[in-house]
């Protein structure tokens, strides 16, 4: 029985296993996120996403090092779980959705760091300001679908100051905080 486990084991491990080739990917919104939190009257934290972003990722190696990764998100589709709060975000206020319909980001460096580890070096650009930011990436592992289609799974993470994108300057500190965490869960198909 010990041997049919370990066999049955290594079996599932070789079919999950798939080597990235270089190509493209395209994100699968139904199974990914780009969220962010943000600490409130510096007791509590806030969390949001955008429902609508893509993402598209070249990748020009076997694993995602040298990657280039572009992102676009709706500032419009900005939500907290709260409308009245999500209008206010939209408004001149906060992000002047208006002028600004989108936040995007574009890699200017990917490299493989330990493990799945990586760092992600790029423009970021909200409310009209672009500053370069370093992320942090890690990659949850890649399968195939039940049609046989590469996937990968992917989560981003860093910090943005919002003052320095000109979000929010009238909004105290102590009520919204100037620092917000960055959090992408993506699900990426081969195309």
């Amino acid at each position: 029985m010990k041997k049919i486990l370990i066999t049955l084991s290594a079996a599932l491990a070789l079919v999950s296993f798939v080597v990235l080739d270089a190509g493209s990917w395209s994100l699968d919104a139904g199974h990914s996120r780009l969220g962010f939190t943000v600490k409130h009257m510096e007791i509590s934290e806030t969390v949001g996403q955008f429902d609508k972003f893509d993402v598209k990722i070249t990748t020009p190696n076997a694993d995602f090092s040298d990657a280039t990764i572009e992102l676009t998100a709706e500032a419009k589709t900005v939500n907290t779980y709260l409308s009245m709060r999500d209008d206010h975000l939209r408004s001149a206020d906060f992000f002047d959705v208006e002028k600004h319909p989108t936040i995007t980001f574009k890699s200017t460096s990917v490299k493989k760091a330990k493990g799945n580890n990586y760092v992600i070096k790029g423009n970021f650009t909200m409310h009209g300001v672009t500053k370069t930011v370093v992320l942090a990436g890690v990659h949850n592992g890649t399968t195939k679908n039940r049609a046989g289609a590469d996937l990968a799974g992917l989560k981003i993470s860093g910090l943005i100051k919002r003052s320095e994108y000109g979000v929010g300057v009238t909004m105290p500190n102590t009520v919204v905080a100037d620092e917000i965490y960055l959090n992408a869960d993506l699900e990426v198909s081969k195309n």
